[in-house]
């Protein structure tokens, strides 16, 4: 069990550890660290002493990073460090030994490698903003099916902070499975995996940001602990912790934007289809969409920018019918097709300005993108 954050003055603080050890771990929090100059503190990582190893932590009021390091370790002080200049100047000491000093009555800590010294000016440990409580009941969740179903839909989550909803990933358990949506209200993923075991009772948006930090530090495990508190979400990966607060508000009722039936269904080989993308969006500058046109047997696929030219490439499909010609943002789709697994994707249209559907065979998971108007 981990409890919040203890910041006690104390008598100091004396850390020697191995260089490259503390690279890593500075480079795992850091990267929570907040760039707003409002509240200085928060630019820092905190450091405390936890028996023979030394806690790291920082964060940005949105989420919170804590992890541990092998070290050396005197005194029992807490202190605040700048993090990003501390990361720089770590991975530039000369030596494989670093000891960080930190003397309460001077307010400064001292770093040393080798015949390198300096001082670095410090924050107040009590200034530290007190981190949300690592001590709910927690589940084990199989990393690999927790990260690809992320992976699958976090690109869909928008980055406009004035709709703070749509930057977050809605998250659902029901027994042995997981549900993930994102939308920016222009595509909208959705993933449904099953699980070896039952996860926690679960329903909330969790930024999109922070299962993008979770996927870094979780890489290459195998197991994610996961817990709920009543404003937090907490995942846990060897001696690293990771939370963050949901997102209140209301996420967008995903099955009433599905259409409940297509006009047309057509397979096409997913690598294929790919590449043909890739190549037209090259084209496909200032916006202009993507034009595909279906009709007997093929799919063609063309882009035209002003200034810059245009292309046209086809590719044999399955189709029957009236020619049907839509158009989509070249980025929304090359993103839809590669989010797909396995050797085709199934797409799905209703006509020329109703969404289409992006799936794959066994439909758990799809992609909704909206058309672009095409001129002429």
């Amino acid at each position: 069990m981990i409890s919040e954050v203890d910041v006690t003055v104390g008598s100091g603080l004396k850390v020697t550890c191995d260089r490259d050890q503390l690279v890593s771990t500075l480079a795992t929090v850091s990267r929570v660290v907040s760039s707003r100059g409002s509240v200085q503190v928060l630019s820092g990582v905190l450091l405390r002493p936890d028996g023979d190893r030394l806690e790291l932590a920082a964060t940005d009021m949105e989420l919170s990073l804590r992890t541990t390091l092998a070290a050396t370790v005197e005194g029992d002080s807490a202190v605040v460090v700048p993090g990003k200049l501390l990361v720089d100047l770590a991975r530039l000491l000369p030596a494989s030994e670093v000891t960080i000093e930190y003397r309460p009555d001077e307010g400064v800590a001292h770093i040393s490698s080798g015949s390198y010294s300096s001082k670095l000016n410090v924050f107040a440990a009590e200034d530290f903003p007190r981190l949300p409580v690592i001590d709910p009941a927690r589940h084990t969740i199989a990393t690999p099916s927790l990260l690809e179903t992320v992976e699958r839909v976090a690109r869909s989550a928008s980055k406009d902070e004035s709709r703070p909803v749509l930057t977050g990933i809605q998250v659902r358990f029901e027994g042995k499975k997981l549900f993930m949506a994102a939308t920016d209200s222009y595509r909208l993923s959705f993933k449904e995996t099953e699980l070896e075991t039952e996860g926690p009772e679960l329903e909330a948006i969790i930024p999109a940001r922070a299962l993008a930090e979770l996927s870094r530090i979780a890489a290459g495990t195998e197991t994610v602990e996961l817990g709920v508190n009543e404003n937090t979400v907490v995942f846990g990966t060897g001696d690293t912790w990771l939370t963050t607060r949901r997102i209140d508000g209301q996420f967008p009722d995903v099955s009433r934007l599905l259409p409940e039936s297509f006009e047309i269904e057509v397979d096409l080989p997913r690598a294929e289809l790919r590449d043909v993308v890739r190549r037209a969006a090259v084209m496909a500058l200032r916006n202009a969409p993507l034009r595909l046109r279906f009709a007997e047997g093929e799919l063609t696929i063309s882009a035209q920018s002003q200034d810059v030219g245009e292309t046209h490439e086809s590719l044999p499909a399955a189709y029957t019918g009236e020619p049907l010609e839509i158009g989509f943002n070249a980025e929304f789709l090359a993103e839809g097709v590669e989010s797909v697994r396995g050797d085709t994707v199934r797409m799905k249209l209703i006509n020329p300005l109703r969404a289409g559907l992006i799936t794959s065979a066994d439909e758990s998971f799809w992609y909704l993108i909206m058309p672009i108007r095409l001129a002429g």
